[in-house]
């Protein structure tokens, strides 16, 4: 919808409009609804009931149903705390605190994981994050033909970790259980299972709840990918001096 050249739906004035409705509200408690009942669940019709409207008095300000999931994805990525532009700040701690981030909003709203890459993703906020994140990711020093691998490696890998972790909750909340119980439960099935027994033992070294076994493997997996991009960064430095120097395949000296 952000690139439509479609005017915007025309807005009623003070007399005609319910209860104070506008793009804004529809789009609020669309978000509200959508993380309390998931995508599956959502409709306009739901959204207006809702609201306390009827379902064309919502049409009046979006046109269609994916304007308004385009509208919620954009405007839970502002609430995306995005690092300061300081060039004296570790660029190491800003990819650490916006992965962080990027996880708490995949987490925090699940449905969100449903519908990146149905859309272009291009609206405001969207954009302003990825501007964000791409400025973090080129800071080491990669090569331009680099980054956006490098932009892939560390946000695709939270996409990941953040919608497994939003899935598993929610079947905890089906289940009526907590992370813990759940995760007993779970593993309390294949206990024993001569098959799963090398896979178990590694689990059982790691110890401690589900919320810290979770966040020692996010911060390992996210130490491997900023390590990864400063040993390609170092690599593809010292291939550049020994191309000055006359070394490597076809170079002068044997």
């Amino acid at each position: 919808m952000w690139l439509d050249d479609r005017p915007e739906p025309r807005r009623r004035t003070a007399a005609e409009q319910p209860s104070g409705l506008d793009r804004e509200r529809i789009t609020a408690a669309a978000v509200r609804l959508l993380d309390a009942e998931g995508l599956e669940r959502f409709s306009m019709r739901r959204l207006a009931a809702e609201l306390g409207v009827t379902a064309m008095s919502v049409y009046w300000y979006v046109d269609t149903k994916d304007d308004l999931l385009e509208l919620a994805m954009d405007s839970v990525f502002g609430e995306v705390d995005l690092p300061a532009e300081d060039p004296d700040a570790d660029w190491r701690d800003q990819a650490r605190h916006l992965a962080g981030e990027y996880r708490r909003l995949l987490v925090g709203h699940p449905w969100v994981s449903s519908i990146l890459g149905r859309y272009l993703n291009v609206g405001p906020r969207a954009t302003r994050f990825a501007d964000a994140a791409r400025r973090v990711v080129e800071r080491p020093g990669l090569p331009r033909d680099r980054i956006a691998g490098a932009l892939a490696a560390l946000f695709q890998f939270v996409y990941g970790f953040g919608t497994i972790e939003a899935n598993w909750n929610s079947r905890c909340r089906e289940a009526g259980l907590g992370p813990d119980e759940f995760y007993g439960l779970v593993f309390g099935k294949v206990r024993g299972r001569a098959e799963y027994a090398e896979a178990l033992e590694l689990v059982g070294e790691r110890g401690g709840t589900v919320d810290e076994m979770r966040q020692r493997d996010f911060d390992t997996a996210l130490e491997c990918l900023i390590a990864g991009m400063e040993r390609m960064r170092d690599g593809d430095r010292e291939a550049g001096g020994d191309r000055e120097r006359g070394a490597g395949p076809g170079g002068g000296t044997p």
